[in-house]
Order: structure tokens, then sequence, then C-alpha cells
């Protein structure tokens, strides 16, 4: 059963852990290269707001997903088949996830279900931390 209480942060919850299982996957093929700390720090930002919606999907008495789902599923495929096409390539998969990532919170905060303290989470720290992403993509992407 859908709880509108936590559907919207649910979703934004499975975008999180799709982020986190595409980062990985592109550390792994970028195997120490240039941009591999920035990319790993931008994965421990995705996995920080993976628990911060968690918690506070369970605090509003929701179940949190545990795995990404189909959305992870089509992103781990889309970063794949970007990263065999070069670090240039992945870079720009990577950066279009992060302007989804964007447009999913502005939505979010645009749901009257949202609760207060969800809404406050998103505009103080999953939002800016989602548009520093783009700026530090935008900025390796300029170095390859």
């Amino acid at each position: 059963m859908v709880d509108a209480r936590t559907d919207t942060l649910g979703a934004l919850l499975r975008g999180e852990l799709a982020a986190v299982e595409t980062y990985q996957q592109a550390i792994d093929k970028l195997a120490g290269g240039p941009g591999t700390a920035e990319l790993r720090q931008i994965l421990m930002d995705h996995r920080e707001a993976a628990i911060d919606l968690r918690q506070h999907i369970q605090l509003a008495g929701g179940a949190a997903d545990d795995s990404s789902g189909v959305w992870g599923t089509f992103a781990q495929a889309v970063e794949g088949l970007a990263t065999l096409l070069g670090n240039a390539t992945a870079l720009a998969a990577l950066r279009q996830g992060e302007e989804s990532g964007v447009e999913a919170y502005e939505n979010a905060l645009a749901d009257e279900e949202l609760s207060p303290a969800g809404r406050t989470l998103i505009r103080s720290q999953l939002l800016p931390r989602t548009q520093a992403h783009l700026s530090m993509l935008d900025w390796l992407i300029s170095k390859d």
C-alpha cells in the first residue's frame, strides 16, 4: 500500500540508491584514474542522502526500500554503456543523472503531502548538494 506521506521520499530514496550503484560502477571503471577522488566524494554524498531519506521515511511510519528497483537497473545500463565509450561520455551520463536528481528534488518540494521535515531536508541539504555535484561534474568534464 502506498502511503502519500512517504511516497515522495521513497521515490527520492530509490533515486539516491540508483546513484550510489551508478557512481560505484563508474569509480570501478576509472580504477583510480583522474577524477576518482571527486567521484568518491559524490558517491559518499549519495550514500548519506540515502541514509537521511531512509530515516525520514521510517520516522514518518513508512517502510524504506533497500533497492533502487527498475530505475537503478536503467541507470546502471546507461552508465555501463557510457563507460565503454570513454570518460567524457561517462561523466556526461553522471551529470545527466544529477540533473534528474535536481528535478526530482524540485518536484518533491511542490508535493503538498511532503512533511515539513522532509521539505527542510531537501531545501537545506539534498538539493544544494546535488546542485554542487553538477558543478563538480562540469569541472571534471572540462578537464577531460
